[in-house]
């Protein structure tokens, strides 16, 4: 079973920019997508974007279309998370999961095997 692992969070002051990875412990290409989620204290686990490897088809919550951009490169077993223009609302912990495909809406009971989560902290 494949492992993921997240990495590349941090401080940075708002309208900045931080890149978030999410490695596999092995190939998962053509057999796995990969979403990326993002948890504020006392808040549900969103669903903030999600690549489907195959194809590279993309999911973007509404809220960070145009700010945020997910890629992958199949032969680091790596998925990216740019995110530019950064508020203070983009605060949480990230965490990336797998999954069969991308759902429509991905959601928490979609994804199978989740990472430790990277702390993302944006200062107004």
């Amino acid at each position: 079973q494949v492992q993921v692992v997240e990495s590349g969070g941090g401080l940075v002051k708002a309208g900045g920019s931080l890149r978030l990875s999410c490695a596999a412990s092995r190939s998962f290409l053509g057999n796995y997508a990969i979403g990326w989620f993002r948890q504020a204290p006392g808040k549900e686990r969103d669903g903030v974007s999600c690549i489907n490897i195959d194809d590279a088809t993309t999911y973007y919550l509404d809220s960070v279309k145009g700010r945020f951009t997910i890629s992958r490169d199949n032969s680091k077993n790596t998925v990216y998370l740019q995110m530019n223009s950064l508020i203070s609302e983009d605060t949480a912990v990230y965490y990336c999961a797998t999954a069969r495909g991308c759902p429509t809406v991905p959601q928490v009971a979609n994804f199978g095997v989740w990472g430790q989560g990277t702390q993302v902290t944006v200062s107004s």
